[in-house]
């Protein structure tokens, strides 16, 4: 086995030095002799809802809760399509939860979650929500001490949820196969297609390049109605931003739509160079073509002015995302950049946009017919958010700010959005439209690297867009991608060794050792900004719901290290889903004394 060294894995020697004194998986599940928990006369019965991939997890929360004077009965639901619809039923007490924050910004690891009309939350808090907003608008040294309120008032004020810990990010590949330098493993943005290679380039035009993920059931391929597992890394694949991640969360116009963004005096308005060698791509006889559309100025309007807006289509679900922007405008004065000088005092935002482009801006246009970027004719776009903000540049970098085409999503969502029927209507991105059989009609207009041809049950195949920015370092390698869907982790690892597939994104930390000993694979790894915890449903009339005290009995019950311990030490301790991106120095830390202390408030309450 080949273990590619990543220039971010420091966190490597933090987790070998952890990992030397710790228990084994068994040694984990066995109660310490010297462990003091605490006994009930009458247990309170607790249900803990999960899915097949929380087997782990949720057996050692309820054995950490039964030692601790609870009586847990598992819901294991066969799948996540049932134990999603459990959870948004509210049929649980607490509940195996998990986020990942893919825009590298402590804004939306709590934003979606935790305020009152996040589309996420659950909880309605006004003091949660002051600090959140708060937050948003400060720079980093600042937040750091609202963040840490903000933490306190979740946990430890709270107990609104309670933290189990922060993972490592892994995928696995076959470097026989694949070019390993051409392999990106990024903390935040899912798994990008276009760099990869095979190792023997003559093959990129006639193989398919195959991976996995576990989800077949899509939300939905229109970006802006879906935000899980089963989408984010096909639409970011599919659909162009303003902006992109590099691998270390930092925002750039390297390879989105933009050459180049600046930010204005003040931090509210934003300007970006759009480039003019993206067009749309559509599928004709199973085939991915050029449309001969422009991924457009308006396009972009229309795209990020659906974004925000809450009522643009039925179950719009990442609307909060985009809250913060005012306005998006095509720029038509060229003087307005001249005057306008860039957020660090050091010139005008024109010198800074110049700065990256092989042919000076000699006019703005409005029209894409007057697009001509060799000479000198460009589309600006302007964004204005609703104050300081910015935070909005890593949520343009999200697969919910993707370019979708004006005029095709138009023709497509013809319906009423008041009385939309979902047994009926199909709208732009219906997963229904691109599935094998008689629904099958594909609409997808896709402006990114990619276009997906077709599904069914067991994968989906895509194809490269032929006008994605070709002639340029950013065009796809590989023409053909398919994406199995595996469900079950031991499936995939299988399929991986066997040649199968090609790369297993989303390896579990107790897999590492059996890629470690393939010697035609490659591991690589690194800390995430994805955290698991328990979602306890306050939205109810439980008993969960009306006590704190009970809450945080459950808080106090929880023991990192053991759960660290059962995933050989490579799962990192973790306070919230802020955890990854600010240290705060907040930590939870198991404490029988206070559950009993907790336990009896509660009891003496009579609640």
């Amino acid at each position: 086995m080949k273990k590619q060294l990543l220039p971010f894995l420091t966190i490597a020697a933090t987790i070998s030095l952890a990992a030397c004194d710790v228990q084994t998986e068994d040694e984990a599940n066995t109660v310490p002799e010297d462990y003091e928990s605490f006994e009930t006369t009458e247990k309170l019965s607790l249900e803990l809802l999960g899915s097949p991939a929380d087997e782990t997890d949720l057996n050692i929360v309820r054995d950490q809760l039964n030692r601790n004077g609870f009586d847990v009965t598992l819901n294991t639901q066969p799948d996540y399509a049932s134990y999603r619809s459990l959870r948004d039923a509210g049929n649980y007490d607490i509940s195996i939860a998990s986020w990942t924050t893919v825009t590298g910004n402590p804004d939306y690891s709590v934003r979606s979650l935790f305020t009152s009309n996040g589309d996420n939350s659950i909880i309605s808090d006004e003091e949660v929500d002051a600090l959140i907003n708060e937050a948003a608008l400060q720079t980093p040294e600042e937040y750091i001490e609202t963040y840490d309120k903000l933490e306190q008032e979740l946990v430890e004020e709270n107990a609104y949820i309670v933290p189990l810990y922060n993972s490592l990010k892994a995928q696995a590949f076959n470097h026989d196969l694949l070019d390993p330098d051409t392999i990106r493993l990024s903390k935040s943005r899912a798994f990008a297609w276009e760099p990869v290679s095979y190792n023997d380039e003559s093959v990129n035009e006639t193989e398919s390049l195959m991976l996995t993920q576990t989800m077949g059931d899509l939300t939905s391929l229109d970006p802006i109605k879906g935000n899980d597992g089963s989408i984010n890394q096909l639409n970011t694949n599919m659909y162009v931003r303003l902006v992109n991640l590099t691998d270390d969360d930092d925002v750039v116009s390297e390879g989105s739509l933009s050459y180049i963004h600046a930010i204005a005096e003040g931090n509210a308005d934003y300007y970006f160079v759009l480039r003019d060698d993206i067009n749309f791509a559509a599928i004709e006889d199973g085939e991915a073509i050029d449309t001969g559309s422009l991924v457009s100025g308006q396009d972009v309007i229309y795209s990020l002015d659906r974004a925000k807006n809450p009522d643009s289509v039925p179950d719009h679900r990442t609307y909060s995302l985009h809250e913060h922007i005012d306005t998006v405008s095509l720029l038509t004065d060229m003087s307005e950049l001249e005057n306008t000088q860039l957020t660090d005092g050091s010139g005008s935002v024109l010198e800074a946009l110049e700065a990256e482009l092989e042919t000076p801006i000699s006019s703005v246009v409005e029209s894409e017919d007057e697009v001509n970027n060799a000479s000198g004719n460009y589309q600006v776009i302007k964004l204005t958010t609703t104050e300081p903000f910015p935070q909005v540049l890593n949520y343009l970098a999200h697969q919910s700010a993707g370019i979708v085409s004006q005029e095709q999503v138009e023709s497509i969502n013809t319906y009423d959005n008041d009385n939309f029927d979902i047994t009926t209507d199909i709208s732009y991105g219906d997963q229904r439209a691109i599935t094998e059989g008689e629904t099958y009609d594909n609409h997808l207009y896709a402006s990114g690297p990619y276009i997906m041809i077709e599904k069914n049950d067991y994968e989906a195949t895509f194809q490269k867009n032929p006008a994605y920015m070709t002639d340029t370092e950013n065009e796809p390698n590989i023409s053909n991608v398919t994406v199995r869907f595996i469900g079950d982790e031991d499936s995939a690892l299988s399929a991986l060794r066997s040649e199968e597939i090609d790369l297993m994104y989303g390896l579990g930390e107790t897999k590492y050792e059996i890629v470690e000993d393939e010697e035609n694979l490659t591991l690589q790894s690194r800390q995430s900004n994805g955290v698991k915890y328990l979602m306890i449903n306050v939205d109810s009339d439980r008993e969960v719901a009306q006590s704190a005290d009970l809450r945080k009995a459950i808080l106090y019950s929880i023991n990192q290290d053991e759960i660290s311990s059962a995933y050989d030490g490579l799962k990192l301790k973790a306070y919230t889903t802020v955890t990854p991106l600010v240290d705060t120095g907040n930590e939870l830390i198991a404490d029988p004394a206070k559950v009993e202390e907790f336990y009896q408030n509660y009891q003496d309450s009579g609640e």
